[in-house]
């Protein structure tokens, strides 16, 4: 079974590279995914600028060669990072958006996990400009630069970013201030606040790459809370501070714990396939949110520690809602030379993208009435991650 969903992600990761692949305006050595597929010549040419969804195009190519490396996935790994720089000027500090940059620098980092990377100025700068974002007063990060809105997607995916480059502190800040403030009754997490001349005011809704990230998170931050305290190895330790760490990492599973409860009974069918709430989208960036949560879902059931009965059915449930999510894509998804185009919902078929760009099937469709989810990149983006979801938590024996 393993070997299936291995087989599987690599197809997912063959169909992005034969419909949207494409050097930046021909340059050697540049590499970036079209927005659509059939592309635009808008799209051809990179005019619109997908920050994130480059960040996240780079992220399933570093799954896929962490998975299977080879030369030709490696090599197309730093002809992206070159791409992306070339396209947003060499400054990729310049962007104004927050949950952007965190993206990007997350990505970025787990690339240097592949032989022939190395860290560059460009990263430090980058990762550096997170951390000076964080609001003075609330000590979280502002949506964009010059705001008062302060939500989960900048803020958790910055969380993940500082617990794994040394930063605990600083994670521990951010996803402490998302428990305090956003968590709602029936365990899920809202948005986040914006403040108002009234006061704070909670943005309630729900979208599922929130709850994704926020597990992410809150994974690193256990860890490295158990690391830090002999949990993971045989050493001498402070009585006191172990007790302080241990408790402080208990805090965390627990809240894991809870999030993928309230997935499960609240953001996916009885089948256990991960579902569009309301406030979601399809499409666009919400096209991607789906898959965020599928990865950190696979996180949770891989790393999670199987040290006690609530943590070993966490991961149980966690591996579940990945593997028949994925499932129900995979039946649902058409196939255009043999290379699968995903649907944006997961328990429903996929639509052939504007009629395979052989011309309008309709008048609607002339006109432009008829939007196809499927035709967006973070549509097919977010069912490469699933499949390297599945890959990982399959080859964990979680099957």
């Amino acid at each position: 079974m393993p070997e299936t969903w291995s087989h599987r992600a690599d197809l997912a990761a063959s169909a992005i590279d034969e419909r949207h692949a494409s050097r930046l305006w021909g340059i050697p050595k540049t590499n970036l995914a079209m927005a659509t597929w059939p592309p635009g010549t808008k799209d051809k040419v990179f005019l619109h600028w997908h920050y994130w969804w480059q960040a996240q195009y780079l992220d399933c190519q570093v799954d896929a060669a962490l998975r299977r490396p080879t030369k030709s996935r490696r090599r197309r790994i730093g002809d992206t990072i070159r791409g992306i720089q070339r396209r947003h000027s060499g400054k990729l500090t310049a962007n104004q958006h927050n949950d952007d940059k965190a993206w990007m620098a997350l990505a970025w980092n787990r690339a240097l996990q592949l032989d022939g990377l190395k860290r560059t100025k460009a990263l430090d700068e980058l990762e550096f400009d997170v951390l000076a974002g964080i609001d003075s007063v609330t000590g979280v990060l502002p949506w964009r630069v010059g705001e008062t809105y302060y939500n989960i997607s900048s803020n958790a995916p910055a969380a993940i970013l500082f617990a794994r480059t040394g930063r605990l502190d600083k994670a521990r800040q951010i996803v402490d201030w998302i428990f305090d403030n956003l968590v709602t009754e029936s365990g899920l997490l809202n948005d986040g606040i914006r403040m108002r001349m009234h006061g704070p005011e909670v943005v309630e809704k729900i979208y599922t790459a929130n709850q994704g990230t926020v597990l992410g998170a809150s994974l690193e931050i256990a860890l490295a809370l158990r690391a830090d305290v002999g949990l993971e190895r045989d050493e001498p330790i402070d009585s006191f501070e172990y007790s302080e760490r241990a408790d402080a990492s208990v805090f965390y599973i627990t809240h894991i714990r809870a999030i993928v409860q309230a997935v499960a009974l609240h953001l996916a069918s009885p089948q256990g396939v991960i579902l569009s709430p309301e406030s979601e989208t399809g499409e666009g960036d919400g096209g991607l949110f789906k898959g965020i949560l599928a990865r950190y879902l696979a996180d949770v059931a891989v790393r999670l520690p199987a040290d006690s009965r609530e943590n070993m059915a966490t991961k149980k449930v966690a591996a579940r809602l990945v593997l028949a999510s994925a499932q129900s894509m995979w039946s649902h998804r058409l196939e255009v030379d043999g290379l699968p185009i995903f649907p944006a919902e997961w328990n429903e078929d996929a639509r052939l993208p504007h009629n395979y760009g052989l011309g309008p099937a309709s008048i609607s469709e002339a006109v432009g009435l008829l939007r196809i989810d499927e035709r967006d990149l973070s549509v097919q983006l977010s069912g490469w991650m699933l499949l390297e979801a599945a890959a990982a938590v399959a080859a964990a024996g979680l099957a």
